[in-house]
This record gives structure tokens, sequence and C-alpha cells, in this order.
């Protein structure tokens, strides 16, 4: 069904954390952790927006296109947009073990109880834009809430 040899479905899968037999959005989003970690450690604040930008914008075509190959609108192992979530969550963030922790478990929240807006968009809007759109308003959600608390 999906073919990790395209990088496009590569990139779409978070590199194949996607695949977790359960909870591949958790498996994705915590896949996304040592990214960040690496990408906040060699980036600006401002790169590292840019960076979250282009991972969305890139990331439409990336859901979309893997999502239309395997015949399912917004197929579970398709983990990018967390990729793209985790990152907002944790942008401007000091880097610690308790805001990571933190950060995870508030972007899971919102990505998995989607209180509304994310539940209208995540029924209403679809395609790459759909999926990409619901976890990236979850990971504005959740980076207001991280700095409230930190």
């Amino acid at each position: 069904m999906f073919n990790l040899k395209d990088p496009v479905q590569f990139l779409a899968l978070g590199f194949g954390s996607g695949l977790a037999p359960k909870a591949p959005g958790t498996f994705g989003t915590l896949a996304a952790v040592p990214l960040f970690v690496l990408c906040s450690y060699f980036l600006t604040n401002a790169y590292l927006g840019y960076l979250i930008i282009i991972m969305s914008i890139i990331g439409i075509y990336l859901c979309g296109k893997t999502a239309k190959d395997v015949g399912v609108d917004d197929h579970p192992a398709i983990v990018w947009d967390e990729f793209a979530g985790l990152f907002i969550t944790l942008y401007l963030s000091d880097i610690t073990f308790l805001t990571l922790v933190v950060g995870f478990a508030l972007f899971r929240f919102f990505d998995i109880l989607k209180p509304w807006p994310i539940s209208f968009i995540d029924k209403k809007i679809h395609g790459g834009f759909g999926i990409m759109l619901d976890d990236i308003v979850a990971g504005i959600a959740a980076f207001v809430c991280m700095q409230l608390i930190f």
C-alpha cells in the first residue's frame, strides 16, 4: 500500500513513524520531537519560523498526494501534519524535558479531542489542505497554552 522508497510518501509517513500499528499519530508526533530539538539547536527563531511555514505548505502537497495515492482521504499513517503541528506547538519555547513533554501532551490533546474549530476543519475541509489545517490549528492552540504556561 505505501512505498517508503517514494520520497513524498516517506516524508508524509513521518520517515516511516506513521506505520506504527497502533496510535500512528502519537508515534509520528514522538518522531518529530528529536527533529524539532535538532532544528531548534541549529536555527534561530526566525529561521525556525520560516521552516514551519515551509513544512506546512509542502505538507499540503505531501499529505494530499499520499492520500490520493492510497485512496484514503486522511489515512492515519500520514503524519507529516503531526510534525508541523508539534513544531508550531514548541515554537519559541525553551527546550527542556518539561517543555517537550508538556508540548507533546498539549498537541496530542488538541489533535485527538479536536475541540471546535479543529473538529469543524477536520469534518469539512478535505485533501492535503484539510489534512494539514486541523493539525496546524491544533498546534496553534497548543502553542498558545505553552506560552501561557511557560
